[in-house]
């Protein structure tokens, strides 16, 4: 039995977010490898005078961008009075059960503004036992397909 046939390189799951009822995450796992290589995407050089010596820097607006991109494939149940508690929002004349619709541009957004969800997000993206069958994240699947709701 060869172990690289073995390695899944991504797989989805919908985990609950905590304390707020009905709202529900599709979110994929990062390999070390994808990791890095997002890191690697998202790094910079650029030459120090002072040190006289290149220095990478990571760009942490694009770090973000691309770590949503791969980690948040998904969500339901977001209304605007669970997003009033993650980041500060204008809810005049707005219904409070409307729920805000998933695209990369709004989960790119919440990872960006709520330092909650941010935290979350990486707990759980990083903890195995989420993307196991049978863990603590619900139901899995492998990314790119439909889950079928009961």
């Amino acid at each position: 039995m060869d172990l690289k046939k073995l390695i899944v390189d991504t797989k989805s799951v919908w985990v609950d977010f905590p304390g707020l009822s009905g709202f529900s995450v599709e979110v994929a796992n990062l390999s070390r490898k994808e990791l890095t290589n997002l890191r690697k995407r998202c790094t910079g050089q650029k030459f120090d005078r002072k040190s006289r010596q290149i220095v990478e820097s990571l760009d942490e607006e694009k770090f973000v961008k691309e770590f949503s991109v791969a980690t948040v494939k998904n969500w339901k149940g977001l209304t605007l009075d669970h997003l009033e508690t993650l980041i500060l929002i204008d809810v005049d004349g707005q219904d409070m059960t409307k729920e805000l619709e998933f695209t990369e541009d709004n989960a790119q957004t919440l990872v960006a503004s709520s330092t909650e969800f941010d935290n979350w997000l990486n707990e759980v993206v990083f903890d195995l036992d989420n993307f196991r069958v049978g863990g603590k994240g619900g139901s899995s699947k492998p990314t790119g397909e439909t889950l079928q709701e009961s």
